[in-house]
């Protein structure tokens, strides 16, 4: 059988905003591919609301192109 392993509320809701925070990092790098920078740049608050304060958002670059390093929570 398998094994049955305790989940908390504690574990989905950093699940939750780990994957909220990835959705928000592809939102904000599609924007910018598309040139909407705005958009971009309200995803890019957006993430940083919800992001952990020890985490620090990389710089930007000055190209439409960017990397953002996703840091799972989980």
């Amino acid at each position: 059988m398998d094994a049955l392993i305790p989940r908390s509320d504690h574990d989905d809701e950093r699940t939750d905003k780990s994957a909220i925070l990835m959705m928000l990092a592809y939102v904000e790098a599609e924007c910018r591919r598309l040139g909407v920078t705005e958009a971009a740049q309200h995803a890019a608050k957006a993430a940083a609301i919800l992001s952990p304060s020890g985490l620090v958002s990389a710089p930007r670059r000055s190209s439409s192109a960017i990397v953002v390093p996703l840091a799972p929570l989980h």
